[in-house]
């Protein structure tokens, strides 16, 4: 499987975001992708950066909607298989939501973030109710792909949830600032997930100076024995384009010894608080 990761800055326009989303997309097209993927809010500027609004609250879209309309179009033209991410809006309340669109234009599902952040230029709690469906993986044209939607990567029940639904590439949308963390331990952090869970891990990133946030860009792939085999740049838009052999999912370490040698019935009988 090629992955193409749009890490692109967002304008205050949605439909001139869309509009070089749709470029991105066709060249990751032209140069093989199988999968392009994109970053947290990637088609709007980072609205979480202050607290909800009214005005903020109605820029949510229904999936199926328009922005899921004009990239399953794309999607079944150019037979390349696609993960956004939206702000959905549903009934009475909204959602951090990946659509997950198959090679032929099908909207195979939707990855709610199911763990929500809250902090000074995060405000999240007031855009987004916690995720509530548990289908995180879905077979694709191109493979079994897996979402983890920004702040779900940093819990490891989530990651390896993900491998027990047979994910092979988890693509991560997130939304990271310049010195959110500390140095490196990010890109560590997903790393270990793919090495104790045995698939591809990519992770798109947003990049860019807005209102609150500078987004650091730097998004990367990382394999099944967790080894960054493709990284973008820092603080500028880029496609970045990395192969990714399934087959050395099967091989893989975690596959092999991690997760057979499991023993969910011990872990059961473990005292643990909430």
């Amino acid at each position: 499987m090629k992955v193409a990761l749009v890490q692109q800055h967002a304008s205050p326009d949605l439909a001139e975001n869309v509009r070089r989303g749709v470029e991105a997309f066709r060249e990751a097209a032209r140069a093989g992708a199988d999968l392009v993927a994109f970053a947290e809010l990637g088609l709007l500027r980072f609205l979480p950066q202050y607290p909800a609004t009214a005005e903020s609250l109605a820029m949510a879209e229904a999936i199926p909607g328009p922005t899921t309309e004009v990239f399953s179009n794309l999607a079944g033209e150019l037979g390349v298989c696609c993960v956004l991410n939206l702000l959905e809006k549903d009934g009475g309340g909204t959602y951090d939501s990946s659509p997950v669109i198959d090679a032929d234009g099908r909207l195979l599902g939707v990855v709610r973030m199911a763990h929500i952040m809250e902090g000074p230029g995060f405000h999240e709690r007031g855009f987004y109710k916690p995720g509530d469906r548990g289908s995180l993986v879905f077979q694709t044209h191109a493979g079994k792909v897996g979402v983890a939607i920004c702040y779900d990567r940093h819990f490891p029940e989530y990651m390896r949830g993900l491998a027990l639904q047979g994910a092979e590439v988890v693509i991560v949308p997130q939304a990271g600032a310049v010195d959110e963390w500390t140095e490196g331990i990010f890109e560590a952090e997903l790393q270990v997930a793919s090495f104790q869970n045995g698939y591809f891990a990519a992770l798109a990133n947003r990049v860019g100076r807005e209102e609150v946030n500078h987004f650091a860009g730097e998004s990367f792939v990382v394999d099944p024995d967790g080894r960054v085999i493709a990284r973008a740049p820092r603080n500028r838009d880029s496609l970045l384009i990395a192969d990714c052999d399934l087959s050395r999912v099967g091989r893989s370490f975690a596959k092999r010894h991690f997760l057979p040698d499991r023993r969910p019935g011990f872990y059961k009988t473990l005292k643990l608080s909430d």
